[in-house]
């Protein structure tokens, strides 16, 4: 499959921004939602990250990536950021940063990670903890366009593994429930440490079970876009090859410690 082409030039995409607050929404008790209005901001697609750089009054910079978490809608550009223990940007992010106040922002980043209203295959999306938040890009572009899963209406599959430790540390979760009431998406959650009452899943780490549950298998042929810390993305990707998928067709961002 093609690459999807990235908005603006390769010298748009390189100038650093003046980004201001403009909203900010909580999701869970550390994790936020940054709407930021952007200057001659050239537009994203679903999946890609910029890069957030703060300064401090000495002159101390430091530079941290972050998904965008919704579909490019005019100047305004969103960004759903959790705390990082000791993370000095991440931290500033969530707790320090108010409407009013600037940042600077370059971007977009990034032309595999993306997803297309255009494209036609069934779609398999698996995130761990914050790695929901380029997969809410787009399920919102989905939404947006009014997909919606085939026993609904028309259009190709979606479905969303969403991994988590515990049911308050789903981000978006009004949201997604919403969307999977609609038939935007066909959501399964996985808690690895506690499982709400009822849950017929007993809390663990995501297995082969929880890709195949359903009828979904490498069999659909999907394109599959994995994304969470780095040891989940490589745990999920060698289950999904030894699911059959084709590993050109799985598509990874990952995100570690250097990152906060």
């Amino acid at each position: 499959m093609a690459r999807a082409a990235v908005p603006g030039g390769l010298s748009a995409r390189r100038a650093w921004r003046d980004a201001t607050l403009v909203e900010r929404r909580a999701e869970t008790a550390s994790a936020v939602t940054l709407v930021l209005a952007v200057d001659d901001w050239p537009g994203h697609l679903p999946g890609q990250h910029v890069d957030v750089r703060l300064t401090a009054p000495d002159g101390y910079t430091a530079t941290r990536s972050y998904s965008v978490a919704a579909p490019a809608h005019g100047d305004h550009v969103e960004l759903t950021v959790q705390r990082v223990p000791d993370g000095e940007v991440s931290t500033f992010l969530t707790d320090g940063l108010a409407v009013g106040d600037t940042v600077r922002l370059r971007g977009p980043v990034g032309g595999w990670f993306v997803w297309r209203p255009e494209q036609p295959e069934p779609v398999l999306l698996v995130a761990g903890g914050s790695g929901v938040v380029p997969v809410m890009a787009m399920l919102r572009a989905r939404a947006e366009a009014g997909g919606q899963a085939p026993m609904r209406g028309t259009g190709p599959a979606f479905r969303l593994v969403y991994s988590v430790r515990a049911p308050e540390d789903v981000i978006h979760a009004d949201e997604l429930a919403a969307l999977a009431a609609a038939g935007t998406v066909d959501l399964r959650l996985v808690h690895t440490r506690r499982a709400p009452e009822g849950d017929p899943r007993p809390a663990g780490r995501i297995g082969a079970a929880d890709l195949v549950a359903d009828g979904w298998s490498a069999a659909a042929a999907p394109t599959v876009y994995v994304c969470g810390p780095t040891g989940f993305v490589e745990a999920v990707a060698g289950l999904l090859v030894g699911l059959g998928h084709d590993p050109d067709r799985i598509r990874t961002e990952r995100f570690g410690p250097s990152g906060p």
